[in-house]
């Protein structure tokens, strides 16, 4: 289906469900999989994920549906979509461009990481990935990444230059289905297992459930409060796909009579239910075989070494809930980063005024090159960097350190300035509001974005570059 803007044809999503599973597909990334249950298993479990759901539904769905909104205002991509809003805002439309740009590269060189390990699972060999130094050797070997790399990005690729309803679209509604079944097959199968351990100890699968969902206030204090809302907080990005330019890119691709009211909703519950599910999938699981130590991985090192060694744990049936669990990451990897590569392309193809197959080569080469180069960082070009937030890192945990910590707050306080005090509210209620929709958290919409937000964004910025050190 086609709409128009200054006299150009522009795609959009053929309904409500094509546009809530692409951006629900978006949201179901690597970000949900190996770090919320981690922050849950930090947080106070089910303290953390009560904090998590109250954030989701008045925080997080404040940016979420400015940003949609925003998207089908304008119908343009992110770098054009602010300076159109009022003049001037070119520089958060150039932020907000930069951010996927520089995500794009380092998270196909990981969806190279989840297709190696896939591989290894579906041919049987998942035990050998369970060995100390799998995961290292692999990494830091000089061509093997680079072609798992290559490859994650020419799927990605082709997807995008399908276009919004041949591409996006049609593989969402393929893609988020067998991604959803998967996620409750193995979530159920976590929850069925036992194990005793070398010192006589019987865990259960049910037992690592009660650690996830009771919230454990044992020793929080304020400031252990504070760090739980700060970490559900900057969850939420990842949850969300939000201050990453996705959602007003696929905001752009939803037609003019479409209910923004009903798809926002939908996509927030849909999100909040695959993130709370990705800890039902993980926690028992490690708790069961692992303990409560460990529950302290996260990253990499959770879903590259923690989680082999519990799938070879588990005997034969190891095999076969690795390579299921692993396709169920490569699909969420895979949805993830083609929004990531939409919110770039829409820009270009806005912005420079080219075609759909020019911005994708003009991307795909960028982060090529990009990519190439993270993958370098792990065995030629080494190095380590202590970053401002303590932690030490090497290219890949550079460039997501400045996207995530740095620019994504950035983007979200400058649209909640933009929105709140600049063009007011009521600039994007309007447009929610234009076919009768009942916008029932309206003044929850206003009071957000105009106070709450902001001073919440940045406390999480401060926090996240170091600033309050003492926090």
């Amino acid at each position: 289906m086609e709409n128009t803007q200054n006299s150009k044809p522009r795609n959009t999503f053929s309904g409500s469900i094509g546009f809530v599973l692409a951006a629900a597909g978006s949201a179901v990334g690597l970000g949900n999989i190996w770090r919320f249950p981690y922050l849950a298993a930090k947080d106070g479990g089910g303290l953390f994920v009560l904090v998590y759901i109250i954030l989701a539904l008045t925080f997080g769905f404040t940016l979420l549906t400015a940003e949609v909104a925003i998207g089908r205002n304008t119908k343009l991509g992110p770098l054009s979509a602010y300076s159109k809003i009022k003049e001037g805002w070119k520089p958060l439309g150039i932020l907000s461009c930069l951010v996927p740009i520089i995500i794009m590269p380092y998270y196909c060189v990981i969806g190279g990481w989840v297709l190696k390990y896939f591989i290894v699972f579906v041919s049987g060999q998942g035990l050998a990935s369970a060995q100390d130094g799998f995961f290292t050797s692999f990494i830091t070997a000089q061509y093997e990444p680079i072609y798992m790399t290559v490859f994650f990005l020419i799927a990605v690729a082709l997807i995008v230059y399908l276009g919004v309803n041949r591409g996006i679209e049609a593989s969402s509604k393929i893609v988020m289905p067998i991604l959803l079944l998967l996620v409750i097959v193995i979530s159920i199968f976590s929850l069925t297992i036992k194990f005793t351990g070398e010192d006589g100890v019987t865990r259960s699968g049910l037992q690592g459930l009660k650690v996830y969902v009771v919230p454990n206030v044992k020793g929080i204090g304020v400031k252990g409060f504070f760090t739980v809302v700060m970490d559900a907080m900057g969850q939420l990005f990842y949850s969300l796909s939000i201050a990453m330019g996705i959602m007003v890119a696929y905001g752009s691709y939803v037609e003019d009579n479409g209910n923004l009211v009903k798809s926002i909703n939908r996509i927030e519950f849909f999100d909040t239910l695959v993130a709370i599910l990705a800890g039902v999938m993980i926690i028992p699981a490690v708790f069961t075989f692992m303990g409560a130590e460990g529950m302290k991985a996260s990253g990499p090192s959770l879903m590259f070494i923690s989680l082999p060694k519990v799938f070879a744990a588990m005997g034969p049936i190891g095999n076969f809930i690795g390579a299921a669990f692993f396709l169920m990451v490569f699909f969420a990897a895979l949805s993830s980063a083609v929004s990531v590569m939409e919110a770039i392309v829409s820009s270009f193809i806005d912005e420079f005024k080219i075609s759909r197959i020019k911005a994708t080569t003009i991307e795909t080469v960028i982060a090529l090159i990009v990519g190439i180069f993270v993958c370098f960082g792990y065995n030629i070009w080494y190095f380590e960097l202590k970053l401002p937030n303590g932690s030490v890192g090497q290219l890949l945990d550079i460039m997501d350190y400045v996207s995530n910590n740095v620019f994504m707050p950035i983007v979200a306080i400058a649209t909640c300035i933009l929105i709140g005090w600049i063009v007011k509210p009521q600039y994007l209620i309007n447009e929610i509001e234009k076919n009768g929709e009942i916008f029932r958290r309206k003044q929850l919409f206003v009071v957000m974005i105009k106070y709450v937000a902001p001073v919440m964004l940045l406390v999480l910025f401060l926090k996240s570059t170091g600033v309050f050190t003492f926090i």
